[in-house]
């Protein structure tokens, strides 16, 4: 059968046409391919937003609605792109959800004046979102950022977190090594020296870093992340919002101990997978876990901060055979 050229348009763009705007709770679609072939790229992702207490949060959203819930937790100065590769290697058996934090991403931010940017309002706002997407229990995957917003989480609501993958995501003061130093002065002393200290941070130069410091094969990187993530960094007022998260990042530190009591106490299925050449987060902060989750299954990988760029051949299967175990036991 042949198709004329104004026909294969029509059904190249209806193909890639995704559904953007506000969607409450809006259904996604499972795979109905084999698994193997979903989990090479085959499932639809949505591209959704929903109005989160006043602020139109974005998130991406894949796999079939009925499935185990799956929330994916970003870093920074990244966003739910960070998840891009990764989801459709979930989506032929998980309800996959993604959401980007106001300030980042494709979410709303907010001036400053206006809103909290902060940890506690991060975790709140997760929490309804999740609310309104009817996602009564879910495994986490938290990084960076995603481990104390989703350890928030779980102290709220401990019945509801079915297992914990956690890369590069801190929760012991080991964690915090030497690249820490200025921002612990930071919260000690709040000055603007202080805060202007940090400016670099959020610069094209440590974005850049983040991606390819401790990575052995740099071919696997693209340069697209940094030009994205330092787009987004370099909107206006978005600087500020950056330092004002650095300095709440202080109030994490005394939640330690209550993160650490929930999984002591609760015991969680967990996965572990650390990139060792990571900077920010020390690889003494991925072994901690095990004092309180020795049971947790832990893999040390040879990449930095963003493992899932260079190693997401490592982690897919780990993290899809992680699932699948404790899929079964609910």
């Amino acid at each position: 059968m042949r198709l004329c050229f104004a026909t294969v348009i029509a059904l190249m763009i209806g193909g890639v046409s995704p559904s953007f705007g506000e969607s409450a709770g809006a259904p996604a679609h499972g795979c109905t391919l084999p698994a193997a072939t979903c989990g090479q790229g085959a499932s639809t992702i949505h591209y959704r937003a929903a109005v989160v207490n006043g602020v139109n949060m974005f998130y991406r959203e894949a796999g079939p609605s009925d499935g185990p819930v799956v929330l994916l937790l970003h870093g920074f100065p990244t966003s739910s792109h960070m998840f891009r590769n990764l989801i459709p290697k979930l989506a032929h058996a998980y309800h996959v959800i993604a959401p980007d934090y106001p300030g980042f991403g494709q979410s709303d931010a907010p001036d400053r004046s206006r809103f909290s940017y902060s940890f506690a309002n991060y975790a709140e706002m997760i929490d309804v979102l999740l609310d309104k997407l009817g996602a009564r229990h879910y495994a986490m995957f938290v990084m960076d950022y995603g481990a104390p917003v989703g350890f928030r989480l779980a102290l709220k609501h401990p019945e509801r977190v079915t297992g914990l993958i956690i890369q590069n995501g801190n929760a012991y003061e080991e964690g915090l090594g030497e690249a820490w130093e200025p921002i612990k002065a930071y919260w000690k002393e709040s000055t603007e020296e202080r805060r202007n200290a940090l400016s670099f941070l959020v610069s094209l130069q440590s974005t850049k870093f983040l991606y390819t410091d401790g990575v052995r094969d740099l071919t696997r990187i693209s340069p697209d992340n940094w030009v994205h993530d330092q787009a987004l960094l370099d909107r206006p007022g978005n600087k500020d919002i950056q330092l004002d998260l650095l300095y709440d990042h202080a109030t994490n530190v005394p939640l330690y101990p209550a993160f650490q009591a929930f999984f002591r106490e609760r015991q969680p299925p967990t996965l572990i997978l650390w990139g060792k050449n990571d900077k920010v987060f020390a690889e003494a902060g991925a072994h901690a876990y095990l004092r309180d989750l020795p049971v947790a299954d832990l893999h040390i990988l040879d990449s930095g901060h963003f493992a899932l760029e260079d190693q997401l051949d490592v982690m897919a299967p780990f993290i899809n055979d992680f699932l699948d175990r404790i899929s079964d036991r609910h």
